[in-house]
């Protein structure tokens, strides 16, 4: 038996991501984001979905381009921090301690402390509703020099996921099986 819970937006796991832009001084700003991720293979492509009231909105409609960096859980505090404060009001740079870093291929910033940067292009605005989507080509990753590809990366530098449903920060948690695969068994 099920219950219903009305319209909601209950996906998991959410990706905590930051999203990094300059604003039309080249003041670097950074914002959480939990609406996003993955929307195309190739081109690579990721979309985020932002309000029109953050100042990220207005960096993003300029520039066309952002990053998103995923941080580690050394960096929560960080992350949730840039949720919270408008760039407008504060330089959240100057604020946390955290190096904004000029994108090779893109006009926007990444951070020097977060493990993963994926340099975006956008290639797509979409109006939804409350939010605004934006699709990004990924013109480049970085990952820190200290990541050994040869390992999964996911357990290296144990991003955080976000539950909305609890508005609480979570970890990933240990591999339980390998994807394409298990499914053949069935049948």
């Amino acid at each position: 038996m099920k219950k219903s819970l009305g319209a909601k937006t209950l996906v998991y796991p959410t990706p905590v991501l930051v999203i990094c832009t300059y604003d039309n001084e080249g003041n670097p700003n950074a914002m959480t984001a939990a609406w996003g991720g993955i929307c195309c293979s190739s081109p690579p492509c990721v979309a985020i979905s932002l309000r029109k009231a953050t100042y990220t909105y207005g960096n993003l409609m300029d520039k066309k381009a952002f990053t998103i960096n995923i941080p580690s859980e050394n960096y929560v505090r960080e992350a949730d921090y840039f949720g919270i404060v408008s760039g407008k009001m504060e330089d959240k740079f100057a604020k946390t301690g955290l190096t904004p870093v000029k994108s090779d291929t893109v006009d926007a910033p990444y951070i020097r402390e977060f493990p993963v940067n994926l340099e975006c292009k956008i290639i797509q605005v979409i109006e939804i509703g409350l939010h605004t989507q934006f699709i990004g080509e990924v013109m480049d990753v970085k990952i820190d020099d200290t990541i050994q590809e040869d390992q999964p990366i996911i357990e290296q530098i144990q991003p955080l996921i976000f539950a909305p449903d609890s508005r609480n920060y979570y970890v990933i948690g240990k591999q339980i099986a390998k994807a394409f695969s298990i499914g053949n068994e069935i049948g």
